[in-house]
């Protein structure tokens, strides 16, 4: 009995410690998610959306996509595409509450939801078990600040004198280059980042309906073909990219059914297709 409880023991060893922080600026390389859907990671500092979030049910210890260790109290979230870190409003359309959270990691997988959050998160915009209606709106400056204070986003490039080497003159006439080593603590530089606070704004609750999103296009014989395809409908609406016509399907009394419009769709190859939510 004693050997049985001693070598159940040792198959539960604690998970090694996470290595330091390294906070940093990233985009990244398109990843896969479900159903086969891909997503491709692209800088936005204006970006505003709305879709369904859910709640980060993750309980291991690791590192974000931005090098930050993961923490469940954090007001933080996961988005699909958006640059890391971004600070971002998130409103549950439901009940009107607001709060101010910092995407720094990758997620949902599914691609039929917008964001996913932390449990802190989660109980101060009042989300449940559920999937909530909620508005993303990228906070512009904040998020251009953190790019431009990280040393590993792109920046102008800026001419300066070069610092990177020294001349050296040899005993024989010929000059040497000897490159010069940067202190160990410029080479470690990494991005600051502060934990937000655990509040929230009292805003508008508006609701909305549930429509699958399946592309804008710029002629009415494409869009036509897609929605016929898709058991969707094509709207007019002014757009200055000139991708004027809108396929959509919808509107949808409840989760599952916008879920499994949207299953259907992406099975006729609308790779793009998302849930959204229209504010009444």
């Amino acid at each position: 009995m004693v050997s049985v409880t001693a070598a159940l023991a040792s198959c539960h060893k604690p998970a090694p410690p996470l290595p330091p922080e390294q906070v940093h600026y990233t985009v990244g390389s398109g990843w896969r998610g479900e159903r086969g859907v891909w997503f491709y990671p692209r800088e936005d500092f204006a970006y505003q959306a709305t879709g369904l979030a859910v709640v980060d049910r993750d309980t291991d210890a690791h590192i974000t996509a931005d090098g930050e260790h993961y923490d469940r109290s954090a007001m933080a979230g996961a988005h699909q595409t958006l640059q890391l870190p971004s600070i971002v409003t998130v409103r549950n359309l439901d009940n009107g509450r607001q709060v101010t959270i910092r995407l720094n990691d990758r997620g949902p997988a599914d691609p039929g939801r917008i964001l996913s959050v932390t449990p802190t998160v989660a109980r101060t915009l009042g989300i449940g078990d559920a999937p909530a209606r909620v508005e993303i709106v990228e906070d512009e400056s904040r998020s251009r600040q953190i790019n431009e204070q990280s040393p590993d986003a792109r920046h102008l490039a800026i001419q300066a004198a070069p610092v990177g080497a020294v001349s050296v003159e040899t005993l024989g006439g010929a000059p040497s280059t000897t490159p010069t080593r940067l202190p160990d603590s410029a080479q470690a530089e990494h991005l600051a980042v502060d934990h937000l606070p655990v509040t929230y704004a009292q805003g508008y609750a508006t609701g909305g309906t549930l429509w699958v999103d399946a592309g804008d296009f710029s002629q009415r014989r494409y869009a036509g073909s897609v929605a016929r395809r898709c058991g969707a409908r094509v709207d007019y609406r002014a757009d200055p990219r000139g991708l004027v016509w809108h396929v959509r399907a919808g509107p949808f009394a409840d989760v599952a059914g916008a879920d499994k419009a949207l299953d259907q769709i992406l099975a006729e190859g609308v790779t793009g297709a998302r849930i959204v939510v229209e504010q009444n």
